[in-house]
């Protein structure tokens, strides 16, 4: 009798089911003897669509968008569950593991605008006043540092619904979204416009640079949570893994424990590798003031990097 498929689990939405098909498609042609599937599980986070990821006071359940995958590695009706790294909990449930970290792609945010937007300002794409719309404290914490005149409000929504938000909304002047989000979905930045097949016409984008506004923990990265201590799968995330990519979130990860935070904290930092060496940056509004950090440590050890910068934000 052949082995059973290895069973990838995966939320529904564009964007992930993009990442599950790039991990099926490294897992097939790392693995041409062994049978995969994808399997959609909808979670908490895809069911809770109206409900506010800045509001201070509102408490959202952890794991938002992978409690359901867990469960489902668990109880063995999955083997592998696909996450944006970001989405990740840095309390990982017991039995479970983060088994490997794909190379990550731009870590960067996008600002995605209208044409006629106007200019001012150290954003020099949005006029005074501004209307710009993120869910993320994170976001909206920096975007207020550099552009105090911004209008913020929040928005929900998969990025093509964003997208047509913006274009439809007259009273919308921009948006942000994630670089590697765009990318997977074939969303293109070509002479500052954006281009795809589902992008509404007139619109414009600007990929803003860490000095502006660092990323969440964990941005553009890809990871595949396991069972632990599951010889067969550790053979696999074994050669999808990226070293430098993973000693790098893991820095950001231990970071944001240290720091006490989830993944809506208004938290931003980046790691970025360079040989033997490591480089993190930081900024926390925890405290609704603006701190800086960064250090430079050992690949080898990410935890102790990510301590390192946390303690000083805390200091």
């Amino acid at each position: 009798m052949p082995e059973r498929p290895i069973i990838i689990a995966t939320r529904g939405s564009a964007l992930a089911l993009a990442q599950a098909n790039h991990v099926f498609d490294e897992c097939r042609r790392l693995f041409t003897r062994l049978a995969f599937e994808i399997k959609i599980i909808k979670t908490t986070g895809d069911k809770q669509q109206t409900a506010s990821l800045a509001k201070a006071g509102q408490s959202l359940p952890k794991g938002l968008f992978t409690k359901e995958l867990e469960v489902a590695l668990l109880r063995n009706q999955a083997d592998l569950a696909v996450h944006s790294l970001k989405d990740v909990p840095t309390e990982v449930p017991g039995g479970l593991a983060i088994g490997a970290v794909l190379q990550r792609e731009d870590p960067r945010d996008v600002l995605v605008f209208k044409a006629d937007a106007g200019h001012a300002g150290d954003l020099p794409q949005l006029s005074e006043g501004a209307r710009v719309t993120t869910s993320s404290p994170r976001r909206q914490a920096q975007l207020r540092v550099a552009r105090p005149d911004l209008q913020l409000e929040e928005i929900r929504g998969n990025v093509p619904t964003r997208l047509e938000k913006l274009a439809e909304d007259d009273a919308m002047d921009a948006t942000v979204l994630a670089a590697a989000g765009l990318a997977r979905l074939h969303f293109k930045i070509t002479d500052g416009n954006l281009i795809g097949d589902a992008v509404p016409d007139g619109l414009r984008a600007l990929p803003l640079e860490p000095e502006l506004m660092l990323p969440c923990a964990g941005q553009a990265a890809i990871g595949i949570e396991v069972r632990a201590e599951d010889e067969r799968i550790e053979s696999i995330c074994a050669r999808l893994n990226h070293y430098a990519s993973r000693q790098c979130v893991e820095a950001e990860r231990a970071l944001l424990a240290a720091m006490g935070g989830g993944c809506a904290s208004p938290l931003g930092t980046l790691a970025t590798a360079d040989g033997e060496k490591m480089k993190l940056r930081a900024v926390s509004f925890l405290d609704t003031e603006a701190r800086h950090a960064d250090a430079t440590g050992d690949i080898r050890d990410p935890a102790a990097l990510g301590e390192a910068v946390a303690g000083q934000l805390r200091a």
